[in-house]
């Protein structure tokens, strides 16, 4: 009797494919990925940071600094985290990055070297066939 060879095998017994799940990275907070906590707790503690300096001038007392940055990272992650995860919602795994690096390339095109986005298409205009039209 011949043996049935299961599609998912290889003649050794290792397996031939990779289910894609164990490619994406693990939801940590609220939806959000390893990758995209650390963006959302970044920009929220830099906006404290702007937000604190100016206001730890007008009480005198320097405490008020990592408090707003504390106050702001924790505000930005929970509602910052909500919002990004409704945007999130039924796209692609990389979406963010991609859509970061392609406002990069369109606002800052003196930083796209650095973020990567020399490879992403920005041209702007119409699109041809190059088709003539025949009489």
């Amino acid at each position: 009797m011949l043996e049935r060879q299961d599609t998912d095998t290889l003649p050794d017994g290792t397996v031939a494919f990779l289910p894609h799940r164990l490619n994406r990275q693990p939801v940590v907070v609220r939806g959000l990925t390893a990758d995209e906590l650390w963006i959302c707790a970044g920009l929220s503690a830099v906006v404290g940071l702007l937000l604190g300096i100016p206001l730890a001038w007008l009480i005198s007392s320097i405490a008020v600094v990592p408090t707003l940055i504390v106050a702001a990272v924790t505000l930005g992650i929970f509602v910052g985290g909500g919002l990004l995860r409704r945007h999130k919602r039924g796209r692609p795994n990389t979406w963010l990055y991609r859509e970061l690096q392609w406002r990069i390339a369109r606002c800052y095109p003196a930083l796209v070297p650095f973020v990567g986005a020399t490879a992403l298409v920005t041209r702007s205009g119409d699109w041809t066939t190059r088709r003539s039209t025949a009489s």
